[in-house]
C-alpha cells in the first residue's frame, strides 16, 4: 500500500543515542529500554487517536531510526479516527487514488507528534518513561543484591549515622544498621570496608529497595574463612559450626573431607598466618578453631576448649549434657561473663550444666525448709531426690510441678549452687523465660482442644435433647411400619 511520508526534521540518531547512553549508565538491557521507548510512542499515538489506535512502531537501537505508521480504514465518514479516515481527508493528504474500504498507512514523523501532540502531552510521556526507567532500575538493583545474599561487597563508607552506616558499592547505597556492626569498631569516612549482604528488603514493587548488609553475622566470618583459607573454599576444609559474639569472641568448628588435611592447623596456617588476617579484619576478635566431631561427647569437649574437662554425661533427647570439670579449670570452662560455656553452648547446640569435680551431692530434703514442704514434696514426687538432680533436671518438667513459678526455681537454683559453692549459668534466667513461654503455648493449645471437646459434646447433647422432645411429643425420625407389617385381622 502506499504510504503518505512527511520530512522529519528531528535528529533521531541523538535520541537513541541518548537512550542507549541511559541503558549503559544505568544498567538497563538495551531491548528492554527499545521496548519502553516504543510504548511511550504507542502511548501518544493513542492519546492523539484514541485508545483502539494500533500503530506500527520500529526502533531501531542500531542504526539510530524511529519509523511510526497508523494505518486505518478509508470510510465515507470516520466515526473512530483511532481506526478509520474519511475520504476527503485522504484526498486532502495525498494525490494518490483511494477508494471507500482501502487502507490508508499514514507516516507519522517525530515533528508531527511535537507539532501535533502538544507540549502537554509531550511533557506527559516524558514523565511516564521516566518513571517506568526508574522502576526498571529499581528492579534490577534489587535482583542484583539479591543474588549476592551471603556474599561479601567491598565499597566506600560516605556517611556515618548515629546508627547507621552508609557505604557506596557500584554506585549504589548499601546500609549497616548498629545492630550488624561489630561493637566497639570505629569507621571513617572515605575508609574502605568489607561487609557481608545480608537482607535486601522493599516495601512495595516499585519502592527503592533498602540492601541490609553485616559485619556481625555469623555468616561474614564464613566469607572471610572461605577467603583466606583455600582448604575452605575448595570444600576440602569444612566449616560445620559457628557460635560468635562479635568484637569479642567465636567458636568455629570445622571438619576435614582429606585425611591428610588437619582442618584446624588449615585453619590456622604456618605461625598463625591465615588466622590472624581474619582476626586483624574483625578488628581482634579471638577465633577458637576446633575440630568436628559427630560425638557429641568429644565436640562438648573440645567447644569448651581452653579448659579440660573431666566427664560429659549426654541426654541427646532433651540436648542437655552436665560437665564435670576439675577445680582449676572452671574459671577457663566458664569464661569471663560466661562467654566461653555460652558459645560451647550454642556451638554445640546442647544446654551445659558445669559441677566442680569432687563436688558431692547432696539429699534433697537438706533444703526442704527453705524450699518449703508443700513444694518440696512435688519435687520429690517428680522423681528430683538429690541437689544434682534438681540442677540438671529440665526446666518444663521442673515448672510442670504445682507450685514451682520461675522466681521460685531461680531462687531455688541459687541456694543449692550457694551450697556447692558453684556459679550460675549467664542465661539461665532467659532459658527459664522461654520454658515458660512455650508451657504457656502448649496450654493455650490444650485449652482451645478442651474447647473444641466441650462445644463437640454440646451439640451432641442438643442432639439427644431434641430427639427425647421428638419421643415426648410423639415424632419419631424411624420410618412408620409398612401395611405388610401390620397384624392381620385373621390374626
Amino acid at each position: 500500500m502506499p504510504r503518505k511520508k512527511t520530512q522529519s526534521k528531528v535528529d533521531k540518531k541523538a535520541i537513541i543515542a541518548a537512550f542507549v547512553e541511559i541503558a549503559k549508565e544505568r544498567g538497563i538491557d538495551r531491548d528492554l529500554i527499545q521496548g519502553k521507548l516504543e510504548d511511550m510512542l504507542r502511548l501518544l499515538v493513542r492519546k492523539k487517536y484514541g485508545e483502539e489506535a494500533e500503530p506500527d512502531i520500529v526502533v531501531n537501537m542500531d542504526r539510530g531510526d524511529i519509523e511510526i505508521y497508523l494505518p486505518r480504514t478509508v470510510v465515507n465518514y470516520a466515526l473512530n479516527p483511532a481506526k478509520e479516515i474519511s475520504l476527503s481527508e485522504v484526498r486532502q493528504r495525498t494525490d494518490e487514488h483511494y477508494e471507500v474500504g482501502d487502507e490508508f498507512i499514514e507516516e507519522i514523523s517525530l515533528d508531527n507528534i511535537g507539532k501535533e501532540f502538544g507540549r502537554q502531552l509531550i511533557m506527559y510521556a516524558k514523565q511516564v518513561l521516566s518513571q517506568q526507567i526508574r522502576e526498571i532500575e529499581k528492579n534490577n538493583i534489587y535482583l542484583e543484591y539479591e543474588e549476592k545474599i551471603g556474599q561479601i561487597i567491598v565499597g566506600e563508607i560516605y556517611q556515618i549515622r548515629r546508627n547507621d552506616i552508609l557505604i557506596m558499592h557500584n554506585k549504589h547505597e548499601v546500609r549497616m544498621p548498629v545492630e550488624e556492626q561489630i561493637p566497639g569498631e570505629r569507621y571513617k569516612k572515605n575508609s574502605t570496608i568489607k561487609a557481608l549482604v545480608k537482607e535486601v528488603r522493599r516495601a512495595t514493587p516499585s519502592s527503592t529497595p533498602d540492601i541490609i548488609v553485616s559485619r556481625a553475622d555469623d555468616r561474614f566470618l564464613a566469607r572471610l574463612f572461605e577467603i583466606e583459607i583455600p582448604e575452605v573454599y575448595d570444600g576440602i576444609v569444612e566449616i560445620k559450626a559457628i557460635a560468635r559474639e562479635p568484637g569479642e569472641r567465636a567458636k568455629v568448628a570445622v571438619t576435614s573431607y582429606d585425611d591428610r588435611i588437619d582442618p584446624v592447623g588449615a585453619c590456622i596456617g604456618m605461625k598463625g598466618i591465615r588466622i590472624n588476617a581474619i582476626v586483624r579484619e574483625v578488628s581482634g576478635e579471638t577465633i577458637d578453631v576446633i575440630e568436628w566431631s559427630d560425638d557429641p561427647v568429644t565436640f562438648i569437649a573440645r567447644a569448651l576448649s581452653p579448659a579440660k574437662v573431666r566427664q560429659i554425661q549426654v541426654d541427646t533427647e532433651n540436648k542437655t549434657a552436665i560437665v564435670v570439670v576439675p577445680d582449676d579449670q572452671v574459671s577457663l570452662a566458664i569464661g569471663r561473663n560466661g562467654q566461653n560455656v555460652r558459645l560451647a553452648s550454642r556451638l554445640t547446640g546442647y544446654t551445659l550444666t558445669l559441677v566442680k569435680e569432687g563436688s558431692e551431692d547432696i539429699e534433697l530434703i537438706e533444703f526442704r525448709d527453705d524450699i518449703g514442704r508443700d513444694l518440696y514434696e512435688q519435687i520429690i514426687e517428680a522423681h528430683i531426690d538429690t541437689a544434682r538432680e534438681f540442677l540438671a533436671a529440665d526446666l518444663k518438667t521442673l515448672l510442670r510441678i504445682p507450685g514451682m513459678t520461675a522466681e521460685r526455681l531461680l531462687a531455688i537454683r541459687k541456694l543449692i549452687l550457694e551450697e556447692f559453692n558453684e556459679q550460675e549459668l549467664p542465661d539461665i534466667a532467659e532459658r527459664i523465660a522461654i520454658a515458660e513461654a512455650q508451657l504457656d503455648e502448649e496450654a493455650g493449645a490444650r485449652s482451645a482442644d478442651l474447647s473444641d471437646e466441650i462445644e463437640e459434646m454440646f451439640d451432641e447433647y442438643q442432639v439427644e435433647a431434641y430427639d427425647d422432645i421428638d419421643d415426648d411429643e410423639g415424632f419419631s425420625t424411624e420410618e412408620p411400619p409398612s401395611d405388610s407389617s401390620k397384624p392381620s385381622s385373621d390374626e
